[in-house]
């Protein structure tokens, strides 16, 4: 209260001093002095926003430096550039996108996995500004960089990336991109992204059905289960031999909740029918030592006598008179009925063959598109989105994401100028 008065007592004898006095110099030192008071203000405000930036994007404090800098660029209006200063930092890399993407390479979908070849592959495709719809498509893969002395890139496990992690390896100057055939063993046009990478044949091929790898794609790039999918009003003529039409002996089961998720997802899982997780099961029954395989032109597997894996064969007698998958031809039942809402590409056929070209049709979704954005936002706010204001920004995000090439360092950076004053 006493240094509240004595300043309000400062305050008028200025005030009065200004009046009797009527000193041009005095007049010149108070206006000074208040545009002095606003700029510091200013400066101490635009460096609060610049604290903010990082912080959401990073995740640890910035330089002294970096804060300047961004704090200039928000004065220039320049606020995505500061946000790109921000990026440059490594945590961005090592941490925020390692958090980003490690829970799409596991099933029980643990952000502390370690590093791995669809995990490296996101981080240096997210570093690299490449199309991010690649991911679910391209013939790539990010390895440590051959200057670093790791253990090669090896099928059979996932010492490569582990040496990364133990090393403390900056993951922004570390990997370098490299074709996924060249180190997998696939032929170039069966490759997919991180759908082909070993962890993700370790998670998803896995013993099964193949369905799993379909329903986790579902799950990480277009952010959605299976559940919401539901629609019986689709042609069952797809549905594998290894669902029963008439689950407990009461058919309407089979119609009202089996047929309304087999029904779309069976055809789509068949881009996956050369696809195998080999492991011994026997001496390593958890996959450890398994490496992706897959069914080149020639090979015939002995359940089926054809290159279809013979885990799409299996349980045949549950309904034999069911679709007994003959090769790896896919069709989006989807494009029609409520499922449109997914937004597919009208410029694409909606039908293919193999992982690469179900990898196109899924990239090209308004739902890939809009689920990238949705998972920034929530990994820079710290929340789902929660007003009309934030469904808007992430329309608009989303946007802006598929007119700048799907560069997701460009999602980082609105979201985070969106959510940096909160």
């Amino acid at each position: 209260m006493k240094q509240r008065l004595r300043t309000v007592k400062s305050f008028s004898l200025l005030s009065y001093y200004g009046k009797t006095m009527h000193s041009k110099a005095f007049r010149s030192v108070l206006v000074l002095g208040v545009f002095g008071l606003f700029s510091i203000n200013a400066v101490a405000a635009s460096l609060e926003q610049a604290k903010q930036l990082h912080d959401r994007i990073t995740g640890v404090p910035a330089s002294e430096t970096t804060l300047q800098n961004m704090a200039a660029l928000l004065d220039d209006s320049k606020p995505i550039d500061a946000a790109y200063l921000a990026m440059e930092t490594p945590a961005f890399y090592s941490t925020t996108l390692k958090l980003f993407a490690t829970p799409w390479t596991n099933i029980d979908q643990d952000i502390f996995a370690p590093l791995n070849d669809y995990s490296a592959t996101v981080i240096g495709a997210v570093r690299d500004d490449v199309d991010f719809r690649d991911i679910l498509q391209a013939d790539m893969v990010y390895v440590g960089k051959n200057s670093l002395n790791l253990p090669g890139y090896n099928r059979n496990n996932n010492d490569h990336y582990q040496a990364l992690e133990d090393q403390f390896i900056d993951l922004k100057d570390g990997l370098e991109r490299t074709t996924q055939s060249s180190v997998n063993g696939l032929p170039a046009d069966a490759t997919a992204g991180v759908l082909t990478s070993r962890a993700a044949a370790k998670e998803f091929f896995y013993l099964g059905t193949n369905r799993a790898m379909f329903r986790f794609t579902l799950m990480n790039h277009l952010c959605t289960d299976l559940e919401p999918l539901k629609d019986n009003t689709r042609p069952t003529d797809r549905i594998r031999q290894d669902v029963s039409r008439s689950p407990g002996g009461d058919s309407r089961l089979f119609i009202n909740n089996c047929s309304s998720c087999h029904s779309g997802m069976d055809p789509l899982a068949q881009a996956f029918a050369y696809y195998e997780y080999e492991f011994n099961r026997d001496q390593d029954p958890t996959g450890e030592a398994g490496a992706i395989a897959y069914n080149t032109s020639g090979q015939t597997d002995p359940a089926t006598g054809t290159r279809v894996q013979g885990k799409y064969h299996i349980n045949s007698t549950s309904f034999p008179f069911g679709y007994a998958t003959p090769n790896d031809k896919w069709n989006n039942y989807w494009r029609e009925g409520p499922n449109q809402k997914l937004g597919w590409d009208n410029s694409l056929s909606g039908q293919g063959s193999g992982a690469k070209s179900l990898g196109q049709e899924l990239a090209n979704s308004n739902a890939f598109a809009q689920c990238q954005v949705k998972k920034v936002f929530k990994t820079v706010c710290l929340r789902d989105a929660e007003s009309q204001a934030d469904i808007a920004q992430i329309s608009a995000t989303t946007a802006s994401f598929k007119q700048n090439s799907y560069q997701l360092k460009r999602v980082f950076a609105e979201v985070g100028n969106y959510c940096m004053g909160e």
